[in-house]
């Protein structure tokens, strides 16, 4: 994995050098072959020298004789900061504007061919053009100033020129690749050593090691940064595993003795029944009968909430909705619960916001929530507490139960509505499948509401439903 990291990199290092030297050769060699065409001034307004030069003959005259240049002519150079200087075809100064004093007034050929390559006076750029008039053809001298504008002639063998260039090529690209693949291979190393050591890191959360802390610095420090916290994260969620395997253990071990124990009742009575060596009285057989469908209810509530916690953990759960009166529904349950003789003397204040708050729901399994919400308030509290139950209408329908009991540790508040948690304030009085706020969040849910609950040790528990 190393090599192959570190290879695809030093590969892509070594063509971008060379397509980079490529291009700089190229534009190198352009510019080069392009120079004797080009004009180094500061001024923009600047035509080319030379077609300037060509182009100055129309300004020529001929007067009696004499050649001079017209006044536009005298503009132009003026403008240009040039002086001119016209010469006959001995060589010889016939006429000249603004020439420098220390100018010669003769020229052989060979002194032209010199000053147009070289310079003429250290001072000026020149450039040469002609013109006919009648049977005499004049030669003039255009001078630029050499700070403006200057010309390197350069001289060169075409086909000596081609082989050198081709190996210098050559050689370019064989020296940008050697270098290239040496800094490509040195900082590929210093890059692909940390990205393998993060792949490891990442192997090692792939196989359960949960304990990394890498130091955040360098070019991937984000991704040390991530690795931490995905380490930090699966390692929670680790524990969390584990506490819920155990949870899950004790609370299958609870229901089975919680099926066992009635079973074991209602065998004892069946079997005593169904006994000859005994001879019940019918109010005898009517009490054990009694326990005997008590206890199988029991059985039958507690595979019930199994399968209804099943169903609705796997989303298979069909909702009866209809249009209902969350008031009615809620002071329903309120007045059942009143009405059972075990809970007749609890304390419980309903005060809905108003009489018609309407919502589609499941009236069965809302009914349903609101029940375990309110058992759970009453048995797991002392005889005393005292509960109050809300309805009102916001953005969306809430419904708030809040007592003043126990209240919940806060270690064991976000266990509350997993499906294998007691509670510690679980006692005698309260015997059932462990199930009912785990349903009561599925049913929720399932209304796409939100149930919260809010808790402190010694002051009361606050359940909040949003439908």
């Amino acid at each position: 994995m190393n090599l192959k990291i570190t290879g695809r990199f030093i590969i892509t290092v070594v063509l971008v050098s060379i397509i980079v030297a490529v291009i700089n050769i190229i534009g190198g060699v352009i510019l080069i072959f392009n120079q004797n065409n080009t004009k180094i001034i500061n001024d923009i307004n600047y035509s080319l020298p030379e077609d300037f030069t060509r182009e100055f003959q129309e300004y020529l005259i001929e007067d009696k004789d004499r050649i001079s240049i017209n006044n536009t002519g005298k503009k132009l150079l003026k403008e240009k900061e040039a002086w001119i200087q016209i010469l006959d075809e001995t060589g010889n100064e016939v006429y000249n504007y603004e020439k420098p004093v220390k100018i010669r007034n003769h020229y052989t050929p060979m002194e032209l061919i010199h000053a147009y390559k070289y310079t003429l006076d250290d001072a000026s750029t020149i450039f040469l053009s002609e013109k006919s008039i009648g049977d005499r053809s004049y030669s003039y001298i255009i001078a630029f100033p050499f700070e403006k504008i200057h010309r390197n002639v350069i001289s060169y063998d075409s086909y000596n020129l081609r082989n050198s260039l081709k190996f210098g090529m050559y050689m370019i690209l064989f020296v940008d690749s050697f270098i290239a693949l040496l800094f490509g291979y040195l900082f590929s190393r210093k890059l692909t050593k940390p990205l393998v050591n993060i792949i490891n890191d990442v192997k090692s959360l792939s196989e359960g090691e949960y304990n990394l802390e890498r130091k955040e610095e360098g070019i991937y420090k984000e991704v040390y940064h991530n690795i931490n916290n995905l380490s930090s994260e699966l390692r929670s969620n680790e524990e969390e595993r584990k506490k819920l395997d155990k949870m899950r253990e004790e609370w299958i071990s609870n229901i089975s003795h919680d099926i066992k124990t009635p079973l074991v009742s209602v065998k004892g009575y069946a079997e005593a029944l169904s006994s000859e060596k005994y001879n019940y009285t019918k109010e005898e057989v009517r009490e054990y009968s009694k326990i005997i469908e008590n206890k199988s209810n029991y059985i039958k509530e507690l595979i019930d909430d199994l399968n209804l916690s099943t169903r609705l953990k796997n989303k298979v759960l069909i909702l009866n909705l209809k249009n209902t009166n969350i008031v009615s529904l809620v002071r329903g349950v309120v007045i059942d619960i009143l009405n059972n003789p075990q809970t007749a003397n609890v304390n419980i204040n309903f005060l809905p916001a108003r009489e018609v708050i309407e919502k589609d729901v499941d009236e069965i399994l809302i009914k349903r929530v609101v029940t375990n919400i309110l058992y759970n308030a009453i048995i797991h509290n002392d005889k005393n507490v005292s509960i109050e139950v809300k309805v009102e209408k916001r953005d969306r329908v809430h419904i708030f139960i809040i007592d003043n009991g126990k209240g919940i540790k806060e270690e064991e508040l976000k266990y509350i509505f997993e499906r294998y948690y007691r509670g510690t304030n679980t006692g005698k009085r309260h015997k059932g499948s462990g199930l009912g706020m785990a349903i009561a969040k599925d049913i929720i849910k399932a209304h796409n509401g939100i149930i919260d609950m809010k808790s402190k040790s010694g002051v009361g528990t606050k359940v909040e439903i949003i439908l």
